[in-house]
């Protein structure tokens, strides 16, 4: 029996270092006996690192196929995603082109799936409460928090209301969630903190990797960043780049995703 961990990558070394291999060796610590196998989902990023670190990462079908033909019979396969958007769907077709050529094989969940309806977990809640130790301290009616999340245009985009309304419930104050690429975008967050007298935002990814999204798009210096946006709209502006798995509580979750796949691999 072995792990897959599949992730979409990041070219970026030091916060891979820091997000990505740290959980996976959380992963493997929890296993100490099982062999663990780190898939790359980006053929771009997969052929940057290979040409510029000269390391090489196989995607889920290669390391899939590899497995079978090593004569494995059992794999756990599980992901970093943050919410089952267009990625984890992808995992899930992974997983039903593959499941044949094993005994059995698993699926584990994202970060965010559970709701806590019908005496389900509340995986959202689990998750703000990690990730909102890194919050910075709010200590002026005039501040705020900018989460910036992905976004899809895949369905699965309405998780981002049901977490911003978990914010709301959970009583951080002043607290927006945004998108770069779905709903809500910074476009409609902007007129709520103008309507609620904010002056000052601190920007922060709700990403698994701070990559080219968190240091770009969010804090770059180009006049299309989100940061330069807010400045030119009257905002003074922080920035906070690290990503969600630089959070030991975050990591600790995605840890237990996989052992929730590789625990039903014997049942």
């Amino acid at each position: 029996m072995l792990i897959v961990v599949m992730s979409f990558g990041t070219t970026f070394k030091d916060t891979r270092a820091k997000t990505i291999d740290a959980t996976i060796n959380e992963i493997k610590a929890q296993h100490p006996n099982v062999k663990v196998v780190t898939a790359f989902t980006s053929h771009i990023i997969i052929d940057r690192i290979k040409a510029h670190e000269g390391i090489t990462y196989p995607t889920p079908e290669e390391a899939l196929d590899q497995l079978k033909a090593d004569g494995y019979t059992r794999v756990a396969l599980t992901t970093l995603n943050m919410i089952p958007g267009m990625e984890y769907n992808y995992a899930g077709a992974v997983f039903n082109h593959h499941k044949q050529d094993f005994k059995k094989m698993t699926l584990g969940l994202p970060l965010m799936y559970w709701m806590g309806q019908e005496e389900q977990r509340d995986d959202i809640e689990q998750a703000l409460k990690a990730y909102s130790s890194q919050f910075p301290m709010i200590q002026t009616k005039d501040s705020a928090v900018l989460i910036m999340a992905h976004g899809t245009p895949d369905p699965s985009n309405a998780y981002y209301a049901v977490i911003q309304d978990r914010i709301d419930s959970m009583g951080f104050q002043n607290t927006y969630l945004y998108t770069v690429e779905g709903w809500p975008n910074l476009e409609t967050v902007i007129p709520q903190l103008k309507e609620k007298g904010i002056k000052h935002v601190t920007l922060m990814p709700l990403m698994m990797v701070a990559g080219d999204h968190a240091n770009n798009d969010m804090a770059g210096d180009e006049p299309d960043s989100h940061k330069s946006i807010l400045m030119k709209e009257g905002f003074t502006v922080d920035t906070y780049i690290h990503g969600a798995g630089e959070n030991q509580l975050i990591r600790d979750i995605f840890a237990e995703r996989a052992s929730e796949a590789y625990d039903a691999l014997v049942k």
